[in-house]
């Protein structure tokens, strides 16, 4: 099994990094994503507690919370594990996920 970061997963990763690096700082940007990558890792052995994603997004898969963040996730047809995208809690997640999702 395999974390694969999808492209707009990667893009929300990239808006992450500069937003905490401007705001916060090299070290808090890099701690902050070595953190979510880690978390990431966790999915297959259930060390963070994913959730089915609403009905209401039309899509299969599941999401948990890091901090500040939403990570929604799939299993991909091979097996591996494909991370979606990443939302900050006030975004609209709905509209950003469809977004992302397509």
């Amino acid at each position: 099994m395999a974390i694969r970061v999808q492209e707009a997963a990667s893009v929300r990763l990239d808006e992450i990094y500069r937003y905490t690096r401007d705001r916060w700082g090299e070290a808090q940007a890099e701690a902050y994503l070595t953190g979510l990558f880690a978390a990431f890792e966790k999915i297959e052995t259930r060390g963070v507690m994913s959730k089915p994603v609403p009905a209401e997004f039309e899509v299969e898969g599941y999401f948990f919370r890091y901090e500040h963040h939403f990570v929604y996730w799939r299993r991909l047809s091979n097996g591996d594990i494909g991370i979606v995208t990443v939302l900050h809690e006030r975004m609209h997640q709905l509209d950003r996920f469809k977004d992302d999702f397509a």
